[in-house]
């Protein structure tokens, strides 16, 4: 069911869209396909599962219910517990296999896309899974009150056509190169108790475990979900998540056994408790994030692109790379990571580190006042990044002014584009269908983003990306190159590097999987 790592850069998605994808499964199969798709971090590991017990879990964020569709920080780890999606994508390549859609058929033009359903399956709440459901959840997806990034691919589905209980027809206003990316991403909600998701009451979905108490910035607790569709599956009987902001404390709980899977330490921690007995460091493959620094063009000293290329000259990338993540990644210039049909190698050099053209570009302007550089504080490595590019743009003649944010301070100016100046985080989408990150992700959306840029040139050249029958095919490829200069050109954000997604846990818990969002998958997890 896997390939290696790196092996998708160039596969052609769907290996031909207009056919009829053979994918489907028996509930047995099923898990099978799940277990070797999700499940890499138990390569070698020859535990013998065991059913039972209680995973506890340590996070930095406290989930807030107004973000549950916006793939920020706070979501991943109750999406990845409590709902499902139609299709998955393993973590190594493009290709969407089956989840609660059983198989599929993309119309040769790319104008719509029959999904049969699974028959099996039912809610938390006992209610039968059908398409209602499916367009259900799509059309809560597109609606703007939940700023979901995909929004703009949920929207573009133009009719649902539900008259089966377990096959829908989407139609779509035009091709849409990554509608599976949106089909792994939108998670299937219930329809009857929306209004209490938001409120932070219920969480119902279809998943592996069912959500039972919050007490708000203190814990969450989700017990094994009795009905789930694969048989004897999930082996928990709970999942704990304990809200823990402190990289220290985290990390002193996680040395204790008082949790036995840390999200949020540091990769120096992550590096050191590796090596001790007992524990590990499980790297989230395919779910890459990329670091970089935005730009608020409203500022009126970087409006002037001679100021944000001396930015872009200025950063030491393997500095980061190196000091902060511990050698966890790779400089980039532009989103894509490596296994991207969008890398490309000689594109990818423009902007490395230069001081003395820095210096110059400076030297053109009048001198620039002290501009904030914003930075969330709810992971240590974004203060540390931060610090390392203030340093940097020290050293070309900018003077820059740290500006801590805590995480829902951060992610709200993200969304809204309330970042004074400049601006430490990452972003995701980059490891999905490219076209994906130019009409949907916060900071790079062609037609509204956090740094208030606008091109129509970046506009055409996002949109030729998206509205394609394939979306990894040498004519994306192309598109893609295009998307790739006017990013050059405009340097509204400006990358520092691809960093890979790690956790650390105890040596006790094994089998822990992820999808391409980060969502850890305790499906086929158990503790020894």
């Amino acid at each position: 069911m896997s390939s290696p790592p790196g092996a998708s850069s160039r596969r052609t998605f769907l290996r031909g869209a207009s056919v009829t994808a053979l994918a489907v499964l028996g509930g047995g199969a099923l898990a099978a396909c799940t277990s070797a798709v999700h499940e890499l971090d138990a390569a070698g590991d020859d535990a013998v599962p065991v059913r039972g017990g209680t995973l506890k879990v340590g996070t930095p964020y406290d989930v807030v219910p107004a973000n549950i569709l916006t793939n920020t920080a706070t979501t991943p780890a109750v999406i990845g517990l409590v709902y499902e999606t139609l299709i998955r994508y393993p973590n190594d390549r493009l290709e969407p296999q089956p989840l609660l859609a059983t198989s599929w058929h993309l119309a040769p033009d790319g104008l719509s896309l029959a999904l049969e359903l699974r028959d099996d399956v039912t809610f938390h709440s006992g209610r039968p899974f059908t398409s209602a459901d499916v367009e259900f959840a799509l059309r809560t997806y597109a609606d703007p009150k939940w700023s979901a990034q995909l929004k703009s691919t949920a929207a573009a589905i133009t009719s649902y056509d539900t008259s089966a209980p377990h096959r829908i027809v989407l139609r779509f206003a035009h091709p849409l190169g990554n509608i599976f990316d949106l089909l792994d991403t939108a998670p299937i909600l219930d329809r009857e108790t929306l209004g209490e998701l938001s409120a932070g009451e219920k969480f119902i979905g279809t998943g592996p475990f069912r959500f039972t108490e919050r007490i708000p910035n203190s814990r969450m607790v989700f017990e094994r979900n009795e009905r789930y569709w694969i048989p004897d599956r999930p082996y928990l009987d709970r999942v704990q998540l304990s809200v823990i902001p402190d990289s220290q404390a985290q990390l002193n709980a996680l040395r204790s056994g008082q949790i036995a899977l840390a999200h949020g330490l540091n990769s120096r921690d992550i590096e050191n408790l590796s090596r001790r007995a007992g524990f590990r460091a499980i790297t989230y493959d395919g779910a890459e994030l990329q670091m970089y620094v935005g730009v608020n063009l409203q500022h009126p000293a970087l409006a002037d692109v001679r100021l944000r290329q001396a930015v872009a000259y200025s950063i030491d990338r393997e500095r980061i790379i190196e000091e902060v993540f511990r050698g966890a990644g790779y400089p980039l210039n532009l989103p894509w990571p490596k296994t991207s049909p969008a890398y490309d190698e000689a594109r990818n050099t423009r902007y490395a580190r230069n001081i003395g053209r820095a210096r110059e570009l400076v030297a053109q302007l009048p001198a620039p006042p002290a501009i904030p550089l914003s930075y969330n504080t709810s992971l240590p490595a974004y203060g540390a990044t931060a610090q390392i590019v203030q340093a940097n743009l020290a050293e070309a003649g900018i003077e820059v002014t740290l500006d801590p944010n805590d995480d829902a301070t951060a992610v709200k100016k993200l969304i809204g584009g309330q970042f004074p100046g400049l601006w430490v985080t990452d972003h995701s989408w980059a490891q999905f269908v490219p076209s994906t990150l130019n009409v949907s992700a916060y900071p790079f959306n062609a037609r509204k983003n956090a740094s208030h840029y606008e091109s129509p040139a970046y506009v055409a050249a996002a949109d030729a990306a998206w509205r394609r029958t394939d979306g990894t095919g040498p004519g994306a490829v192309a598109a893609y190159q295009a998307v790739s200069d006017e990013l050059l050109e405009g340097l509204f954000l400006i990358e520092i590097g691809a960093r890979l997604n790690q956790v650390a846990a105890s040596k006790r818990l094994h089998a822990v999987g992820w999808t391409k969002r980060r969502e850890t998958v305790l499906t086929e997890a158990f503790l020894s």
